[in-house]
């Protein structure tokens, strides 16, 4: 009787396990092996943050099914019969032979299995500033299961005061809610001039404020210098500035690096970023070897260069890929990504799909535009909330290249919608027309995404002469050669307005006060309202009036990333 087929996993995360139960589907002979150095399987790590905030108290919440089974060994046994091993450490691969070496963390044994398809899911481990003290107590990341009981106990134990969360990414904000929750005084400190940097300046300064607004003091265009320690313990951080912080804790997510060493030992091919290089099949290098989730690098599908994406959702697909695969043959591919995004900010929340403005104008797209739109989500009879939309799209052709939403509006649905946009190579006037689901408690008659669309479309058209916000900060140095035109009501003025010598006419007396305008008819005026609607109705009044160079402050006040008068 001939030996059954064997597929062999390394790595039980995310990736990993997905692989293993796709190649089970698939074959249902095969002898299906996972080999995972943590005591836990199938971790939700993107759920990390909520555990440690208190959001939800079951740890195993983290390792279960949809329907509350923990994924354990034995659910592995009994529900798939995969034979999923923890605690066990693959130490290398001999490709020659087709075997890998493993030790059992718990008892030393240490053994050989041969494979007949290998799947590579080694992840990634998290990067750790060059500085001295790095090794001091009371440091941690958030990258795994036992650094998120630690957080855990942290924060039920109320014993910190202090924390620093070093990196303003993704897990560094998530984190950062998280432990304010707990009643922590937290400092951010990001290296760049900004948070969240898949965002362009303008949005991300929007999440800052609001991240500012809960308290949280954050210090961006700096990093750390050192730790600071007493008796082995952390008891501050120096930053490159010189300024000393105190502190019991620090969280360190400045990103992660691709786990790779059992893949560049065994002479597999590791690509140009430090991920292992996979086709479109998953397979690397080796024909029997597959690699998927953190530890790969992956095709950017716009740009077509290969770019790092960590993300656990693409993890998930992956896996799914290579399960099939290594069950059967090359039948399925995973294309790529366009690296889309999201992240809860408190009440807040933070997306992008595509590439930023920053990003395309690195990679030398030339002729693009954009636009900003900010509006709810839905009617205000239906408590809407605010949305911020970003759109970035090539000038002559109008296809969509990326989109950034933050607010505290349903983000997720706006940018899974720009997401699905792109993934079809639509273009503004493919979208200005979409039929989307609607009805008041879930969007507007015309949707935020529609509206972002229609903004775009006029501007392309020449319709709307819009001007960014950072544009007009810059034209506040110019001393008076730019009329600012706020064209709300004077309730709205006095409970909130910009300060920079902005002239109030409401939109509706504009037509009977035209002569309190610039007599210049060539003089720049630039419109602007709450959210710059009545600010592009009122530039088209101005303009039909004569005036020739009228501009629309794009999203208006509530997009305005800088410090306003009230």
């Amino acid at each position: 009787m001939s030996r059954k087929k064997r597929i062999l996993v390394i790595g039980g995360s995310a990736a990993g396990p997905k692989a293993a139960a796709k190649a089970r589907r698939i074959d249902n002979d095969a002898e299906v092996v996972i080999l995972q150095k943590d005591p836990d399987l199938s971790m939700a790590s993107c759920g990390y943050p909520y555990y440690v905030g208190g959001y939800f108290d079951d740890r195993n919440m983290l390792l279960s099914t949809p329907t509350g089974v923990t994924r354990d060994p034995k659910f592995y046994l009994n529900a798939k019969d995969i034979d999923a091993r923890t605690n066990t450490e693959v130490t290398s691969i001999d490709r020659d032979n087709k075997t890998v070496s493993f030790r059992n963390l718990l008892t030393k044994e240490t053994g050989e299995l041969a494979y007949d398809k290998l799947i590579i899911a080694t992840g990634a481990t998290p990067r750790m500033p060059p500085v001295p003290g790095v090794e001091l107590d009371g440091i941690t990341t958030l990258q795994s299961m036992q650094d998120a009981d630690f957080l855990r106990k942290v924060r039920d134990e109320k014993c910190i005061k202090k924390a620093v969360v070093i990196g303003g990414g993704l897990i560094g904000i998530e984190t950062c809610e998280a432990l304010q929750l707990a009643g922590i005084e937290l400092t951010v400190i990001e290296l760049l001039p900004q948070l969240l940097t898949f965002l362009d300046w303008e949005l991300a300064k929007l999440v800052e404020t609001h991240v500012k607004s809960k308290n949280v003091n954050v210090i961006t265009g700096n990093g750390i210098a050192e730790f600071l320690g007493e008796n082995g313990k952390l008891s501050g951080v120096k930053l490159a500035n010189g300024t000393e912080l105190p502190c019991e804790l620090a969280i360190v997510a400045i990103g992660v690096i691709p786990n790779v060493r059992l893949a560049r030992n065994a002479s597999l091919t590791i690509g140009e970023t430090g991920g292992i290089e996979v086709n479109e099949f998953m397979q690397t290098s080796d024909p029997d070897i597959y690699a998927v989730g953190d530890c790969v690098e992956v095709l950017n599908r716009l740009t077509g260069k290969k770019v790092l994406a960590p993300y656990g959702d693409l993890a998930n697909l992956q896996g799914r890929v290579a399960g099939e695969n290594a069950a059967s043959q090359n039948i399925v591919t995973f294309p790529g990504t366009f690296q889309t995004g999201i992240c809860k900010i408190f009440d807040f929340a933070a997306g992008s799909t595509g590439l930023s403005e920053s990003v395309a104008k690195k990679l030398g797209y030339e002729d693009i535009i954009t636009v900003i739109n900010a509006s709810p989500d839905k009617p205000g009879f239906m408590e809407g909330m605010l949305l911020v939309t970003k759109l970035i799209a090539e000038r002559n052709t109008g296809k969509i290249l990326g989109a950034q939403c933050v607010g505290p509006g349903n983000v997720s649905k706006q940018i899974a919608q720009w997401a699905m946009a792109i993934q079809g190579g639509l273009t503004v006037e493919d979208l200005v027309n979409s039929d989307l689901p609607y009805a008041p408690p879930f969007s507007l008659a015309i949707d935020h995404f529609i509206a972002t669309a229609h903004i775009m479309q006029n501007k392309m058209k020449g319709r709307l002469n819009g001007i960014s916000s950072m544009q007009v900060h810059e034209k506040l140095k110019d001393n008076g050669n730019s009329f600012f035109l706020d064209v709300r009501g004077p309730d709205e003025y006095e409970e909130m307005r910009l300060g920079i010598g902005e002239t109030l006419i409401p939109l509706g007396a504009l037509r009977s006060r035209l002569g309190e305008l610039p007599e210049d008819k060539a003089k720049e005026i630039i419109c602007f309202c709450k959210i710059s609607l009545r600010g592009y109705e009122a530039a088209i009044v101005l303009e039909a009036n004569g005036w020739k160079n009228v501009k629309v402050m794009e999203g208006g006040i509530m997009a305005w990333p800088y410090p306003r008068e009230k």
